[in-house]
């Protein structure tokens, strides 16, 4: 089966012309980003959950993935932050109400954790949340009590200043129904604490997408969680890839992003298929990029989907609008951005369970070429492609 877009007269510049110039002003009248000058381009890095979840969070598992970003390359590719999430805190707060690491996990200390990342060339996330209970203690009975920044918003914002916190993920975790917290409200506490700090810390929030954070969250942090929880199957991606449709009119600019989930390449059931159209709709989404599995064990074939420098690039090159779903019909969809320069990247994605042929008509003149294969591949917009297959172009004006 052959699908595209069929925009009307296909052939015409001019389409192309109002399509982007539409794109430009509704982000040209949005609101303004966090004004803190940090994440112009999507944050990339590794983060524990995916790959430890709980109580196998260690100092020494933080330690190792940070030797791995620099080891396989992943490092100089882009993937920066090394974020510590849930999990790592003590059962309580020290005597004085500051939090503290769990002594037999981390017996070091988050300190000098943070120290051994900088020593690595990395930059050092931690995660905290708004209420009194995170979301381990919640679902993964997490023995604690007490560890939520509820009360304690600017002693744990001058905690992480001072232990060289980089990228703080704040996570909603239930706060309005045990805390009776306003989502607005205590998100915007803790990026005024932040702010007060004289060392800079990206701010990262997660509700989930409940409260449609996109329009409500550019000025109050540099990245905003778009959905729930992403799980390494195709359904999931698939689903979440959907959600996207809908958040991406309200584009995120230089400073501040929609963030559909971490990345689950590497993880699960993914095949080399699936996870390639994962991270090539991610990179046409100016996605976040973080990695959620151990890098030292990452295959061959995933290490090269997460290191692509052709494909990251795309996720780096904020031209005016995050990627958007141009066109979708049973068994594929297409979503494209524009490029700097005057390009544009298109994902051609067959959600099908056969093999099969997707196009898109896309008006000009182009040079195509297939950011997997790194090779051009002539003018036409379309691949043959296996079932949950993507393929990522770059189109270059000729």
């Amino acid at each position: 089966m052959d699908h595209g877009i069929t925009s009307k007269p296909k052939t015409s510049p001019l389409v192309l012309l109002l399509v982007v110039l539409t794109w430009l002003l509704s982000v040209s009248v949005a609101t303004p980003a966090l004004a803190n000058g940090l994440a112009g381009t999507p944050p990339m890095g590794w983060n524990s959950w995916n790959q430890v979840r709980c109580y196998d969070l260690t100092e020494d598992v933080v330690k190792h993935a940070a030797d791995a970003l620099a080891d396989t390359g992943l490092r100089d590719a882009g993937y920066q932050y090394v974020v510590v999430d849930d999990c790592w805190q003590a059962p309580a707060r020290a005597a004085d109400g500051s939090l503290q690491a769990d002594p037999t996990r981390f017996p070091h200390g988050i300190a000098d954790l943070a120290d051994y990342v900088h020593s690595r060339g990395l930059l050092f996330g931690i995660y905290a949340v708004p209420g009194s209970r995170t979301c381990a203690m919640a679902n993964d009975a997490y023995p604690a009590s007490g560890i939520g920044s509820l009360g304690h918003e600017r002693q744990d914002a001058e905690t992480f200043g001072r232990w060289g916190v980089d990228y703080l993920k704040y996570d909603w975790c239930n706060a309005d129904t045990v805390d009776g917290l306003d989502r607005e409200a205590a998100f915007e506490k803790m990026r005024d604490e932040l702010a007060a700090l004289p060392r800079p810390i990206v701010y990262a929030i997660s509700e989930y997408g409940v409260s449609r954070p996109w329009t409500w969250a550019r000025p109050v942090a540099n990245l905003w969680r778009t959905t729930n929880d992403l799980i390494p199957t195709w359904d999931s991606v698939l689903a979440t890839i959907d959600q996207q449709a809908a958040v991406a009119v309200h584009s995120g600019a230089p400073g501040g992003w929609n963030d559909p989930d971490m990345l689950q390449v590497g993880n699960g059931t993914l095949t080399a298929d699936e996870s390639r159209a994962h991270f090539g709709v991610w990179a046409v989404l100016n996605a976040p990029l973080f990695a959620g599995t151990d890098p030292a064990k990452l295959s061959d074939t995933d290490l090269a989907t997460l290191a692509n420098p052709e494909v990251i690039a795309v996720d780096q090159d904020f031209a005016g609008g995050q990627g958007r779903r141009l066109d979708s019909g049973p068994g594929y969809q297409v979503w494209g951005k524009p490029l700097s320069g005057g390009g544009f990247a298109v994902v051609l994605l067959n959600t099908g369970s056969t093999t099969a042929t997707v196009s898109a008509s896309i008006p000009g003149s182009w040079t195509v070429r297939d950011l997997w294969t790194h090779q051009d591949v002539g003018t036409g917009v379309t691949a043959t492609l296996r079932p949950h297959a993507a393929a990522l172009l770059k189109l270059t004006p000729r």
